[in-house]
């Protein structure tokens, strides 16, 4: 099976450019499924419906979240409306929305979870205990070795230590939410294809997709400052996973940024 993982969708701008991109990149790589990070695809936080709806019909099978899940607080009437969205699986029970969802091709089933770091972010349950809930029990639900972690956390190594501790078990773990793609994909000794950052799909002339002003007045002139989504070009960041369906091993790993 062949995944496209795009990166962070920021605001109108990474949006524009995966319509514009998705389409050649999928022909072009013969992507089976494609999998988006989708947390701040609203104006730079949160997701709407709307923009979910238009998110699957630029080509997107399905989207993750992070920690900016119900930023638009419309959201959270709307979440369960989507059978292949999934937020973070690590937080209470009375989050609305889905854990995991199963994305069924011809070359086989792919189970996607998303999960939310802990270090240098905002309370969480433990990932590695919600990993070891849901990675060995979806698989034999859904009778399929292939597995795909989003792992939205802030620490390199944390994302590290996550995709070692699922080394054999996840056919992949890719790093979302520091929003500058890694060069360091790598599929590990017993088969889980890894990158710290997948990187971000959105404006690269703001600060991680943000108008540079009002990032400088929060940095340099320690004021509060509205973030604002930066204008200007644009780039998408993604990784390319090739997996094996019987193995639920991963063969090959490749990084890719399109600019405009």
């Amino acid at each position: 099976m062949r995944i496209l993982f795009i990166g962070d969708l920021v605001g109108s701008g990474g949006r524009k450019i995966l319509k514009a991109r998705l389409p050649d990149l999928k022909k072009s790589y013969q992507i089976d499924v494609c999998v988006a990070n989708a947390e701040n695809a609203a104006a730079g936080l949160g997701l709407t419906a709307v923009l979910a709806r238009d998110i699957h019909a630029s080509g997107v099978d399905v989207i993750t979240m992070g920690n900016h899940c119900w930023s638009k607080h419309e959201f959270l009437q709307s979440a369960d409306d989507f059978k292949h969205l999934v937020r973070p699986a690590n937080m209470p029970s009375a989050w609305p929305g889905r854990d995991h969802t199963v994305y069924e091709h011809g070359s086989g089933r792919l189970i996607v979870i998303n999960l939310l770091g802990r270090v240098y972010m905002d309370p969480a349950d433990d990932p590695f205990a919600a990993a070891d809930r849901l990675v060995t029990a979806l698989k034999e639900q859904y009778a399929t070795k292939m597995v795909l972690i989003d792992f939205h956390a802030e620490a390199t190594a944390e994302k590290s230590a996550m995709a070692w501790y699922l080394n054999g078990r996840a056919s992949a773990v890719i790093g979302t939410h520091t929003h500058v793609q890694t060069a360091d994909e790598v599929i590990l000794d017993r088969g889980t294809a890894f990158i710290t950052d997948v990187g971000m799909t959105g404006p690269v002339d703001g600060i991680i997709g943000m108008e540079r002003r009002s990032s400088l007045r929060r940095f340099v002139d320690r004021l509060p400052a509205a973030y604002e989504v930066a204008q200007g070009r644009n780039a998408l960041c993604a990784v390319m996973i090739e997996t094996d369906p019987v193995t639920g091993q991963a063969v090959r790993i490749e990084r890719i940024r399109v600019s405009e």
